[in-house]
């Protein structure tokens, strides 16, 4: 069972960060060069159709990876081993996407306009540096933090 759940956690975990590096390092320069935000707000609306369930996935399937790997809760904050550490992180990665998601979409989006567009792209960026920072602690579950 642990492989299908790590199997559609690496699917959606591709879907997310590869949309989000396509958006940070494809799209967004363009837009911050034409200023045609437009662009911007069709790729967001397309890539949120799909971008939203495969986030969706990973915590359904980060959440019961993590409940398999150590099922008392609590020990996922204890820090004494490398697994509590790694959940902790990604516990916390997640938090951190969903305080600045969350400020952009009901902050920054429904006011974007030419003067915030960089501040926009810093959200971008900062999710995108987030989801990267999300397939790394992912992998040192595998190969482990030293």
């Amino acid at each position: 069972m642990l492989n299908y759940l790590l199997i559609a956690h690496l699917l959606a975990a591709t879907i997310w960060t590869g949309g989000h590096l396509i958006l940070a390092i494809g799209v967004l320069p363009k837009v911050l060069i034409s200023r045609h935000i437009e662009t911007l707000i069709a790729f967001e609306s397309q890539f949120e159709k799909v971008g939203m369930p495969a986030l969706a996935i990973q915590v359904v399937t980060g959440l019961w990876m993590a409940h398999r790997m150590l099922p008392d809760v609590h020990s996922w904050f204890t820090l004494n081993n490398d697994i509590s550490m790694l959940i902790s992180l990604k516990l916390a990665i997640l938090l951190t996407t969903i305080i600045v998601a969350l400020h952009a979409r009901f902050r920054v989006i429904p006011t974007l306009q030419d003067s915030s567009l960089n501040w926009f792209a810093a959200h971008i960026f900062t999710v995108t540096a987030l989801s990267v920072g999300f397939v790394i602690v992912g992998s040192l579950f595998r190969t482990g933090l030293g």
